[in-house]
């Protein structure tokens, strides 16, 4: 399949790569020039393990190439992926800006029929709006393609991006039609053959909150076992121990249990900030990622105290 990749950060970067090495052939755009200078050398201008390994494989046979030119980029385009920044707003929700960008951009130069698929981080019910920013361009500009949104979240962690996106432990896809559901299964057809992982086949606004969600339940483990560590200080206790006496069971498990400085990086805090005013839209309180959020930044001076 011709697919391009829009945003060529580390979700769209590592998904490219990915995707070529699954047989398709793939572009990544991105409007910086220098970034698409490097990347045609077969060479990411980040560091994360096994990428450069990877993108120097699937460059050199001419299954992945990058341009800054919208025009050449969506020229034969068939599945599009948006991987473009959704960066907080003050009042922590997501800059959907660019996004949407995106999608005024694919009505301009698609030369047919095209699926659009969210994998930026993107709070539910973005595919409407999405589909509504067409719409309005597709009357402006008098055009007739099909193009249908659709969602596929990610579920990378930096340094393990390759590993993940090679080996997913699931992937998830959200559409409106047997037609996008189809070509999300040609998209991933080889992965699942190789790995027969298992794919969650769903609706647009189920797929974008499985991602929230998923972090947001993340953060939360995250805080609690922070909230303990308070605890035990207090009475004596290892959070440590206590943490791993509660791994064992099968139903908890180990992993987001190791007490901290609290969570932090490019994605929990702005997800979780963005949850919960999703939440708030809808009529939800959802006190509990208020807490969350509070235990998470009391953490923080907590354990300044205690150096």
């Amino acid at each position: 399949m011709n697919i391009p990749v829009i945003g060529v950060g580390h979700v769209g970067l590592v998904s490219a790569a990915a995707f070529a090495r699954w047989g398709h052939q793939v572009v990544g755009y991105d409007d910086d020039g220098a970034k698409i200078s490097k990347m045609q050398g077969g060479e990411a201008w980040f560091y994360e393990p096994g990428l450069d390994d990877l993108m120097a494989e699937v460059v050199a046979d001419g299954r992945l190439r990058f341009s800054h030119d919208p025009d050449d980029a969506l020229r034969d385009a068939e599945v599009v992926f948006v991987c473009v920044g959704t960066p907080p707003l003050p009042g922590g929700g997501p800059n959907l800006s660019y996004v949407e960008a995106v999608g005024r951009s694919v009505v301009e130069h698609a030369q047919r029929n095209l699926l659009l698929v969210e994998k930026s981080t993107v709070p539910a019910n973005t595919g409407k709006r999405l589909e509504q920013v067409i719409q309005r361009e597709t009357d402006r500009l008098g055009t007739a393609h099909r193009i249908e949104v659709a969602s596929n979240p990610e579920f990378l962690k930096e340094g393990a991006a390759v590993q993940d996106t090679l080996h997913p432990d699931r992937v998830v896809y959200g559409t409106s039609s047997d037609w996008a559901r189809d070509l999300l299964r040609q998209v991933y057809a080889q992965l699942v053959a190789e790995d027969g992982m298992p794919v969650v086949e769903t609706d647009v606004p189920t797929a974008e909150l499985i991602k929230h969600a998923s972090n947001a339940f993340l953060a939360t483990r995250i805080s609690f076992i922070n909230a303990v560590a308070q605890i035990c200080d207090r009475v004596g206790a290892d959070v440590a121990v206590v943490a791993e006496g509660m791994g064992h069971d099968v139903r908890i498990g180990s992993r987001f249990l190791q007490a901290g400085l609290g969570y932090g990086g490019s994605c929990f805090p702005k997800d979780v900030d963005a949850f919960a005013p999703l939440a708030a839209q809808v009529g939800y309180e959802f006190r509990l990622l208020d807490q969350v959020r509070e235990i998470n930044v009391g953490q923080r001076h907590w354990v300044v105290q205690k150096l």
